[in-house]
């Protein structure tokens, strides 16, 4: 009786948690423009960027374009310093490399386009440790990649880090050819060269891909004994592409108050933590930006005065032996046949070896996926400045 009412306990949760899901629309309510949202810190030491866009309500796919532009942006000191940000498109405001006074406190002044103020509380200046190295550790998932870094104050440490990848990676095949297709009876009719001097077009051979961080990344010293950090900032899964041919990282480090870092905490929580039924609920939100033309007003945001400290690594695909990445991509040898070209969808591309006669087009190899032969349709073939 015992394990009939046990298993019966079993299904009505697996049924609540599972089988009976209704839509919940959260009643609350936000200007029509939403709120102000403020992205970024103010670098003591080179150029500051700051993003401004608005909030929107969850169901409304009416916005296009949620950014605030046209803004008057200015960094302020207490000792009266002024220093302008200028909108550099798509709500990005950025100021010229600046050296801010160690010794004195600094906030972010913003005016809207509709006359709006909004301020910042006054920041003092925040020293960032050097990042001591960047390592990475292969393991049967991938590769982990590390950062170590450690202020020299006896004191915890809060950071926040920002990454940039950058990878290389080839096209697996060549062409230097294109289809003339009748379209009525979806025979390839003849070849031309896509090259007057009948090249391979190796243009678009080698390719860069650029994806920037989009999580939160945070940890603190708080609970050890020294401030000393040895984080897993990112993985990357084994046979990905990125190590396909050389990829590189690029980590960017910020020194934080513990109130930034509990603000981050949370908005960390908020926004990626969120969805499942053990997940912890939202929290409301409480930053440093302040609207003085409507105190009642939320803004969302919190920005401070922090150094930047950076690092780039490389990593080859010699270095990983056995990787096995597979680009998916699949060469056929095809007869000039209406049914079996009407069979492959997308097309197809020719690539090289090519058999066919000038006259009478009989078989040739080709690739239903453009991509297996043009890799800037994923990315870009200008090599950065940076890359080996």
């Amino acid at each position: 009786m015992k394990l009939i009412k046990s298993i019966s306990c079993l299904l009505a949760v697996l049924f609540f948690a599972s089988g009976c899901k209704i839509e919940y629309r959260p009643s609350v309510t936000s200007p029509v423009t939403g709120y102000l949202v403020v992205e970024g810190f103010i670098n003591s030491d080179g150029p500051t960027t700051i993003t401004l866009s608005r909030t929107i309500k969850l169901y409304d796919d009416s916005v296009v374009d949620n950014r605030e532009h046209s803004a008057i942006v200015n960094i302020e000191g207490e000792n009266n310093d002024n220093y302008p940000l200028y909108e550099t498109g798509d709500g990005v405001y950025t100021s010229d490399s600046l050296e801010l006074n160690s010794n004195e406190k600094y906030r972010l002044n913003i005016k809207t386009a509709t006359g709006k103020e909004y301020l910042s509380d006054y920041s003092a200046y925040r020293s960032t440790p050097d990042i001591d190295s960047l390592s990475w550790a292969r393991n049967s998932d991938g590769v982990k990649i590390f950062i170590n870094t450690h202020g020299d104050q006896n004191t915890a440490g809060y950071y926040d880090w920002k990454y940039e990848e950058t990878w290389e990676y080839h096209a697996p095949y060549y062409s230097s050819l294109q289809f003339i297709y009748d379209r009525d009876t979806h025979v390839v009719t003849d070849v031309v060269y896509k090259n007057a001097d009948k090249s391979v077009d190796s243009a678009n051979h080698t390719c860069w891909k650029d994806v920037r961080s989009s999580s939160i990344i945070l940890s603190s010293s708080e609970m050890l004994s020294s401030d000393h950090i040895y984080f897993n900032i990112m993985s990357i899964p084994a046979a990905d592409e990125k190590i396909s041919v050389l990829y590189s990282i690029k980590v960017w480090q910020y020194a934080i108050s513990k109130e930034a870092y509990s603000y981050l905490q949370l908005l960390k929580k908020n926004t990626e933590e969120i969805g499942s039924i053990f997940a912890a609920q939202p929290s409301q939100l409480s930053g440093n930006i302040h609207c003085t033309t409507n105190p009642s007003e939320t803004a969302i945001g919190f920005v401070e005065v922090s150094q930047e400290k950076q690092e780039r690594i490389f990593i080859s695909n010699k270095q990983v032996p056995g990787w096995r990445y597979n680009n998916g991509c699949a060469e056929y040898l095809l007869h000039n046949d209406p049914d079996e070209l009407k069979n492959k969808a997308g097309g197809l591309f020719p690539t090289i070896p090519f058999e066919a006669s000038p006259v009478a087009i009989i078989s040739f190899y080709a690739t239903p996926d453009i991509n297996c032969i043009d890799c800037s349709f994923r990315g870009s073939n200008v090599k950065p400045d940076f890359w080996p």
